[in-house]
């Protein structure tokens, strides 16, 4: 076993491909585990290899990346998955995002940044280019209750405002004396409750709410 955390490359492009490879190796304690040109082989990599994060395109050959993500997602759901994308179509990000992403990035990120965002999605933290974070929170609200917030508890409103601060289940929990377990339940009514299929898009519609001050 590797000490540091593990990635998948997927992209089609091989310049591109290799670009990413070469960069993240250059980053302490992140190992490229293996690359792939299509979802299938990404799917096949993801189970043999296990790793920790898999950088995903959205356009490839085949199944494409929004199908490939919710396959690597159900079959392996301990690995996040990092859309790394051309693409700033709210559809594709709304979609990416309901099929278990974790992140997603623009391809003009910087090196350094991508690596941060690994890192951050390997530790359970979730992440979405600021140029689209804006436009989503739009869409996320669009045709809501005009204040949905209301059908959570005390105790729920409390552990969304700690979503919003990228905590994992764990990191809630200790905060708040009760047990991962308990948390991992809380979430899921919040999650339910606002009609809403992840923790990046819970936090980004609360944030969202806070900063309207609603």
């Amino acid at each position: 076993m590797s000490d540091g955390i593990e990635v998948l490359v997927v992209d089609d492009h091989p310049l591109f491909r290799e670009g990413v490879v070469h960069s993240l190796r250059a980053e302490p304690g992140i190992v490229v585990a293996g690359y792939a040109a299509s979802g299938e082989e990404a799917l096949r990599l993801t189970q043999e290899l296990m790793p920790d994060v898999v950088l995903l395109d959205i356009s490839m050959p085949g199944w494409g990346g929004l199908v490939t993500a919710e396959r690597i997602a159900t079959a392996c759901p301990a690995t996040a998955i990092v859309m790394l994308t051309v693409s700033e179509e709210q559809d594709n990000l709304l979609a990416a995002l309901k099929a278990g992403a974790r992140a997603y990035v623009l391809k003009g990120v910087s090196a350094q940044e991508l690596a941060r965002v690994v890192r951050a999605a390997a530790a359970g933290e979730s992440y979405v280019s600021p140029s689209l974070a804006s436009a989503m929170l739009v869409s996320l609200t669009r045709g809501r209750a005009p204040d949905p917030l209301q059908e959570l508890t005390v105790r729920e409103k409390e552990i969304l405002g700690l979503l919003v601060l990228g905590l994992t289940n764990r990191e809630i929990g200790s905060r708040l004396a009760l047990a991962e377990k308990t948390i991992k339940h809380y979430v899921t009514n919040i999650l339910q409750k606002l009609q809403l299929r992840s923790r990046v898009e819970a936090a980004l519609f609360a944030a969202g709410h806070l900063k309207s001050g609603t």
